[in-house]
């Protein structure tokens, strides 16, 4: 057991009374908590003393850069401009597997650890392996390799990539202390750094099926973000964008994956379009393109279809089934059908993203708990989006179940959620902001 110079009570005090901690005092709490010298407790009580008073913003930066240099930390110096892309967590948010070829198409690289979804979230690796074989599964040299190779390589996060935010997290989820902005910033940020890239693009969703509910709330966890990569010598840009409505029409693993080909292919739904072209044109901006020549190239790679060879390869390199990146409907979908019908003539004013999330999750495409099993083939379907026309019993929205699993639950959520008005609402933007 190694011991510290600091006085864990006095360092409790200090932060109590609105005290500003230095780096080798974040050090002594968050690694020794990490190496079990410092009781939850005592940590507990520290949780909810910053949760109260708050962090200054190089505090913020010390404490992420910490819990950072806590565990492995990806080297990716000998990859050439190297960038990440983070997402706050939405509905129907397939911004990855769209993205990411196309960044390895427009000549960056992408060497990247992505997570699992958990409650109404879906996550990057869950969709991926819908393609048969593919693994999130790398020697760190055969990662670095196929980056190197194909600028794109994508692997589940190693649990020795910044140890403390896990320990520090499950100690959060149990004490009120979650919503805490400093936590939240450092606990995201802690995993980008010790990634490695030298620019990141965050897409902070905001509204119903987000964690940050306002714009306000938004902004306020863009900035610390952005300050915090900054003060740690990284390239970092924030865009805001809408999560009150799932983005795109599909909801679900499978799906999802179909839609994301369909927009590789150029024929996607537009909002996904238009929000991954978006952030494409912030990572060649980071890199000091003009964002005009940026967006032309970036919808170059959509028409031309080089995103869309970047993905087969990126598939065919990660053990996956790449034939079905040509034939994405042999991917497994669930084959039973059920639809919940407008219930007035008129135009959809609201399709509630938590509430499509929650119905998912329902008929078991997603998980309550890390680690449970998930099924890829069942999803939702919006088949009208807020603003479209709609006549009384129209399918509004369809679900993709098997053997009636979840459907009762799922139904009732997507009717409670599902919202129809006389006139059509005032066209909501996508993009609500950006913080660089």
């Amino acid at each position: 057991m190694t011991s510290s110079p600091f006085s864990v009570p006095d360092l409790l005090q200090k932060k109590r009374d609105g005290g500003e901690h230095t780096r080798a005092e974040l050090e002594a709490l968050v690694l020794g908590f990490t190496r079990g010298e410092v009781p939850d407790y005592q940590l507990s009580a520290w949780l909810m003393a910053v949760f109260l008073r708050g962090m200054t913003p190089q505090e913020t930066a010390d404490l992420t850069l910490t819990m950072a240099a806590s565990g492995d930390q990806l080297d990716l110096a000998g990859l050439s401009h190297t960038v990440d892309k983070h997402s706050t967590g939405g509905v129907g948010d397939k911004t990855s597997l769209v993205l990411t070829p196309m960044l390895a198409a427009l000549g960056l690289t992408v060497a990247k650890m992505s997570g699992r979804g958990l409650a109404h979230t879906g996550g990057t690796i869950d969709k991926l392996e819908s393609f048969p074989g593919w693994t999130a599964e790398l020697p760190e040299e055969r990662f670095l390799a196929q980056a190197r190779e194909i600028g794109l390589a994508l692997v589940g996060q190693s649990r020795d990539l910044a140890p403390a935010d896990g320990k520090l997290y499950a100690l959060r989820d149990v004490t009120a202390t979650v919503p805490s902005l400093p936590l939240i910033a450092s606990s995201i940020m802690s995993k980008k750094l010790a990634s490695g890239a030298q620019t990141i693009v965050l897409d902070v969703k905001v509204g119903a099926g987000a964690f940050m509910g306002t714009l306000p709330e938004g902004e306020a966890l863009a900035r610390v973000m952005v300050e915090i990569g900054t003060r740690a010598g990284r390239q970092v840009r924030a865009v805001l964008t809408d999560m009150d409505t799932p983005l795109g029409r599909m909801a679900g693993n499978s799906l999802e994956v179909q839609e994301a080909l369909a927009t590789l292919r150029g024929e996607g739904p537009e909002d996904l379009t238009e929000l991954c072209v978006a952030l494409a044109v912030e990572a060649l901006a980071a890199h000091g393109e003009d964002p005009a020549q940026a967006e032309a190239r970036a919808r170059q790679t959509l028409r031309g279809g080089s995103a869309l060879a970047r993905f087969r390869d990126f598939v065919a390199a990660q053990g996956g089934d790449a034939g079905l990146v040509d034939a994405p409907e042999r991917l497994d979908v669930a084959p039973d059908r059920a639809e919940v019908g407008a219930p007035a003539s008129g135009f959809v004013a609201r399709i509630d993203a938590l509430s499509v999330g929650r119905a998912v999750l329902a008929l078991g495409g997603g998980r309550e708990r890390k680690g449970e099993a998930i099924d890829h083939g069942v999803g939702v379907e919006l088949l009208k989006k807020p603003g479209e026309a709609v006549q009384e019993g129209e399918a509004a929205l369809r679900v993709y179940h098997r053997g009636g699993r979840g459907l009762e639950r799922a139904l009732d959520l997507l009717a409670a959620g599902l919202t129809v008005a006389p006139q059509a609402p005032a066209p909501e933007p996508l993009i609500l902001g950006r913080v660089n």
